[in-house]
């Protein structure tokens, strides 16, 4: 295959992995408009219920790097197929459930794993593709996530209204089946990486990164941690949002487009961003968008007025959804390809694990003090402290010198 017919087809798995990531996140956030519903039906406690939201970030987290490991080891393709069977599994069974852990397990156990299959291999199959625009390349297949709620959601919503929770439910785990299946078996193997340091990394040993190796350096614990950080900032000032904004007198339905808004916005910013990252650099574009976001969760105890609030969310929402992808471009650029989707699922799994804080954190702040002002103090602490990591982080852009003078000696 030439090389422009393969970037070519690379643009074809770009697409694709946007469509998984859409479906699959989308279908695990819409628990959100089933919670109602499901509630008033079997009389399950909504915290009963959002606790599968919870389990969820963390079976998605701790199978990340599972995921990345098997798709290292045996290709993308049998990994986003094994996921799409799990998804359909879960929400199917999730559909049929009669009791709550039931449900707990299928909707948070199975789908949680699921998720964690399309993301991280994706997004490495999609750098592996893509060499000359890999930061937007990483930000489209990203960008499925930030559609999410604007297409399952409502899909959902209008399937409850006309039939009833368990029959939406069914029906998105049957059009999951239909839509992900033969997406998947448009999955291919990238073509060989077209210099060392893209296949193995910079600075790798003797030529070659193991994951071993890679798990103990400084750079990998750099990138989990900056990563995990950024999540756990921003991941409570974006589920406590509407209940915020209600707080400061907006009204109900209104507080929801305040959310909306920052979830559009942060669309907006994975492919800004990833477009600046292409030009600029990943570690320049990401330190800088960490810190917008870090005054951005501050600004909001400056706020009360609605102009006030979608101005923000908007600021807010470019610089959060921007600088997810990023982390993805960093770990291609520093531990190469051929150990992309190991490492990369392992920065997820930290950062799965700081969004599962953020609610936690953002629920306990309010029941402590009846009010958020402490959530976006924190908040903004941790989101500095993301700053700080992601400073310390070396440019990846820059081929060390003696690992080149290495590899000449070599050749």
């Amino acid at each position: 295959m030439g090389k422009s017919a393969g970037s070519s087809y690379g643009w074809v798995v770009v697409g694709v992995g946007a469509l998984m990531t859409c479906v699959a996140f989308g279908s695990m956030l819409s628990l959100a408009v089933f919670l109602q519903p499901i509630s008033a039906d079997m009389g399950w406690s909504r915290s009963g219920i959002s606790a599968a939201a919870t389990i969820d970030f963390l079976a998605m987290g701790l199978a990340a790097f599972f995921w990345g490991t098997l798709s290292d080891r045996f290709g993308t393709r049998i990994v986003v197929l094994s996921g799409t069977l799990l998804l359909g599994a879960g929400l199917i069974g999730a559909s049929q459930a009669t009791s709550l852990w039931q449900f707990q397990f299928a909707f948070g156990v199975l789908i949680g794993i699921s998720a964690g299959s399309f993301y991280a291999p994706m997004v490495a199959a999609a750098s592996a593709w893509i060499e000359q625009h890999r930061s937007l390349a990483v930000a489209l297949v990203s960008a499925g996530m930030g559609v999410s709620p604007l297409t399952v959601a409502p899909f959902a919503s209008w399937l409850i209204a006309s039939y009833d929770w368990r029959t939406a439910m069914l029906v998105i785990g049957i059009v999951a089946l239909a839509l992900l299946i033969p997406a998947s078996l448009l999955v291919r193997q990238p073509p060989e990486p077209s210099t060392p340091e893209a296949a193995n990394g910079t600075d790798a040993p003797d030529g070659q990164w193991t994951v071993a190796q890679a798990l103990r350096t400084p750079q990998f614990m750099i990138l989990a941690g900056a990563h995990f950080a950024c999540c756990a900032a921003h991941s409570g000032p974006i589920f406590h949002l509407v209940s915020y904004a209600m707080v400061c007198g907006i009204a109900p339905l209104t507080a929801v487009t305040v959310y909306s808004l920052a979830g559009f916005s942060g669309l907006g910013g994975r492919l800004l961003l990833g477009v600046l990252a292409d030009r600029f650099g990943a570690k320049h574009v990401l330190v800088g968008g960490l810190f917008v976001q870090a005054l951005s969760i501050a600004t909001y105890l400056a706020v009360g007025q609605l102009g006030e609030f979608y101005a923000l969310s908007v600021v807010f929402g470019l610089a959060y959804g921007g600088v997810m992808p990023l982390y993805a471009v960093l770990v291609r650029e520093y531990f190469g390809v051929r150990i992309m989707g190991s490492m990369f699922g392992a920065v997820s799994a930290f950062a799965s694990l700081g969004m599962a804080l953020g609610p936690l954190a953002g629920g306990w702040v309010f029941d402590t003090f009846h009010a958020y002002n402490w959530l976006y103090v924190g908040s903004f602490a941790i989101g500095m402290a993301a700053v700080a990591v992601a400073l310390s982080f070396p440019s990846a852009k820059r081929p060390p010198q003696s690992s080149l003078d290495l590899g000449r000696a070599a050749a």
